[in-house]
């Protein structure tokens, strides 16, 4: 029985073209600079978001950190939706690191508005802390993969800004959001100060994350990246996959969407589990089974059918390229199996 994993679009195998990519990289120490892979890399994160440079990271979270600690210092506070990556993923890591405060707000499905950021600025007040930087997340994991609207962004920003608020873009599925709307990454890019992307999700690559910004917040970024562990040497065959993705996996991410809608349609037709086809804007939904999520997990796992449990009676499915819309009849037909069961 061939496993079908929902698990996460971090779980995709590097595809026979990527790995001779890698296989065929030149490579050079990109602690010093000289990985022409790296160096390739950076250049067209930089041009694919409209900002001036971009600095390659092992990992969302590090380059999502990494920004944190460009934008904040000890007792400073970042403003971010309370379901967000850096609060709810990242280990403790803004306090661990940098010794910075979050203030969550709930929002819509991840998304908030600009006058909740405009009334969550702290005023100048010894008894709290600086309000300093808006993180903000496109598209929104724990919102069911839900795309900020260009406007709405826009908006928020703008109440940012007139804040004096730096912002932060964990664009970890950017490209997601570029796909599911035709409005390019670099839309939403620009528009911040530092933006991350992530390669080994939709796109498919094993191991990479990249932060962009200005010329001079990415020169300092490099000291954070040394700082935290991320110099990887001869990063190239990493580097060789991550811009194969970028350049051959971004289009392919409207098949995940559609396989996403696919899933969606079935499971609304199922009894014991509640789906909103019309919200699944992505490659990620959200369910709800009349059993306990935990349950069903244990029962899909047994018939090759894998997900994560987000709550009591919750479930995150996610779409990615080593799931064929074939394997979303045959994963209908074992979640069927098991609801019946």
């Amino acid at each position: 029985m061939k496993p079908i994993d929902f698990r996460s679009d971090t779980v995709t195998k590097p595809t026979p073209a990527m790995r001779r990519a890698m296989a065929d990289a030149e490579v050079g120490d990109d602690v010093y600079g000289e990985d022409p892979m790296v160096n390739r890399l950076q250049e067209r994160v930089a041009e694919r978001l409209g900002l001036e440079a971009a600095i390659f990271v092992p990992s969302g979270t590090q380059a999502n950190q990494i920004a944190m600690g460009l934008h904040c210092r000890p007792s400073d506070e970042v403003i971010t939706e309370v379901g967000s990556h850096i609060v709810q993923y990242e280990g403790g890591a803004l306090s661990a690191l940098w010794g910075i405060q979050p203030q969550g707000l709930p929002g819509e499905r991840g998304l908030l508005t600009a006058a909740q950021v405009a009334e969550a600025v702290r005023g100048e007040n010894i008894h709290a802390p600086r309000s300093k930087l808006l993180s903000l997340e496109n598209t929104h994991n724990r919102g069911g993969g839900t795309v900020w609207p260009l406007e709405r962004f826009q908006s928020v920003v703008e109440a940012a800004r007139k804040a004096g608020l730096a912002v932060h873009l964990d664009g970890a599925r950017l490209f997601n959001a570029q796909m599911a709307t035709g409005t390019p990454a670099s839309a939403w890019a620009k528009l911040t100060d530092t933006t991350s992307v992530c390669f080994s999700k939709g796109l498919g690559a094993p191991v990479g994350s990249a932060l962009a910004g200005s010329a001079a917040l990415i020169r300092e970024a490099q000291r954070l990246r040394k700082r935290l562990g991320g110099g990887m040497r001869q990063a190239g065959i990493l580097a060789a996959a991550a811009l194969h993705a970028l350049e051959h996996h971004v289009d392919r991410l409207a098949e995940d969407h559609a396989n996403a809608r696919r899933l969606a349609a079935g499971l609304a037709e199922l009894q014991g589990v509640k789906v909103e086809p019309a919200r699944v804007e992505t490659n990620i939904l959200l369910v709800e089974f009349t059993r306990p999520a935990s349950e069903m997990v244990s029962r899909l796992a047994t018939l090759g059918v894998l997900l994560n449990a987000t709550g009591t009676h919750t479930a995150r499915l996610v779409c990615h390229l080593d799931v064929s819309a074939s394997d979303i009849d045959e994963a209908l037909t074992r979640i069927r199996k098991a609801l019946e069961s």
